[in-house]
């Protein structure tokens, strides 16, 4: 088998095309600080793209050389890639309390890797349209129903804070131990306040009463990280 083969263009096309894509959903997920961002799901889909490749492709010297009767199904791999991606999904979801959190991101990266698979099988107009229809989801659905259908009982605080890797599951757990249900959040970047990095953490939450939420917020001002609450 040759070092470089015969459509070494058309692969080289289709390896970059799926990186291109799926990285595009990546940075989505990348802007609004989720756990899987734009490497994960540019590596998933390059990796799915791969897998499909090897699956049309990667054969061609074994089925030209075989003599005997030979049924050869190309869909067996893509088939165990969507299955196994699961795995990788599941680790980006979030669950606190009654709340689960990270779905959106599972899904992103299940997506992300149809698309490497379409694009290793040389579907070019439905990885494109399949992509557009995914941003369109993330970027503009995702604030139309924030907008429009807001719960009833959600609130927002939002918690100034130092920027550091336990921030966040301290200023979490403080929820968690005063019965508030953190029903979405996210995670800006703040600035410099004095010699400190500092992190915006925008909570949405429901349930509980009004004096656990002061109490909350007592609790969290008391934190040598924490600068300001905001409710």
């Amino acid at each position: 088998m040759d070092f470089l083969p015969d459509d070494y263009l058309l692969i080289t096309l289709r390896l970059i095309l799926a990186a291109l894509l799926s990285g595009l959903i990546g940075m989505e997920r990348e802007m609004k600080k989720q756990p899987a961002g734009l490497r994960t799901h540019l590596l998933v889909g390059i990796g799915a793209c791969l897998m499909m490749l090897l699956s049309i492709t990667g054969f061609d010297h074994f089925l030209k050389n075989s003599t005997g009767p030979i049924q050869f199904d190309p869909s067996r791999i893509p088939s165990y890639v969507i299955s196994g991606i699961g795995f990788l999904g599941a680790g980006t979801i979030i669950v606190h309390g009654k709340s689960v959190k990270g779905l959106a991101t599972a899904a992103s990266i299940w997506v992300a890797a149809g698309l490497g698979l379409v694009v290793g099988i040389g579907m070019y107009y439905v990885a494109v349209l399949a992509t557009f229809i995914v941003l369109v989801v993330l970027f503009v659905l995702g604030k139309l129903e924030k907008k429009y259908i807001p719960s009833s009982k959600q609130r927002q605080i939002t918690v100034i804070a130092e920027d550091k890797q336990e921030s966040f599951s301290k200023i979490s757990r403080a929820f968690e131990d005063h019965h508030l249900i953190i029903i979405d959040f996210r995670i800006e970047d703040g600035a410099l306040y004095g010699s400190k990095n500092i992190s915006k953490y925008i909570f949405s939450i429901e349930g509980g009463e009004t004096g656990r939420e002061m109490e909350l917020v007592k609790d969290l001002q008391k934190s040598t990280a924490v600068i300001k609450v905001i409710t």
